[in-house]
């Protein structure tokens, strides 16, 4: 079938559409819902203008892609909320600058703390079991922690 032939009718477009959207419900990243909105403006398009060719539609879409991602990254903004409790799920964080007793030695460089029912990895220098140590910072579920010098 030569290309010139081929015809992409308004209700391609309209389940292109659709199953973007549903790709959106199943991996949430407002991103492939604004390429379902563009799919769809084309089918509407191309209901009223049946005769525009497919290159000119692809074209369209690409277009109206790019503007509806823009607008709706910028229209509708994740609603970053001011908290008292801004570390409430960064739970390492929390413990910054508190010190706790290690409950087994930092050997090369790790080692490990109790804090209420969780047992922490700690890297840092070595030292033994029972040294007082503060936490300096966290490196992803590690804490950093230094030698408390009384």
């Amino acid at each position: 079938m030569p290309l010139d032939t081929l015809v992409w009718d308004y209700w391609a477009w309209f389940i292109l559409g659709v199953l973007l959207v549903v790709v959106e419900i199943f991996a949430p990243s407002s991103f492939f819902l604004w390429l379902g909105v563009a799919a769809g403006v084309v089918g509407g398009i191309s209901f009223f203008l049946p005769d525009i060719g497919w290159p000119v539609q692809i074209g369209l879409f690409a277009v109206l892609s790019i503007v509806a991602v823009l607008i709706g990254r910028r229209v509708f903004v994740p609603n970053k909320q001011a908290t008292d409790h801004p570390k409430l799920n960064r739970r390492g964080e929390q413990y910054i600058g508190r010190h706790f007793t290690l409950e087994a030695p930092i050997v090369n460089g790790v080692g490990w703390v109790r804090i209420g029912d969780s047992r922490w990895r700690v890297l840092g220098p070595d030292m033994p079991s029972g040294s007082v140590v503060e936490v300096t910072s966290v490196d992803s579920s590690n804490l950093v922690v230094a030698p408390v010098t009384r």
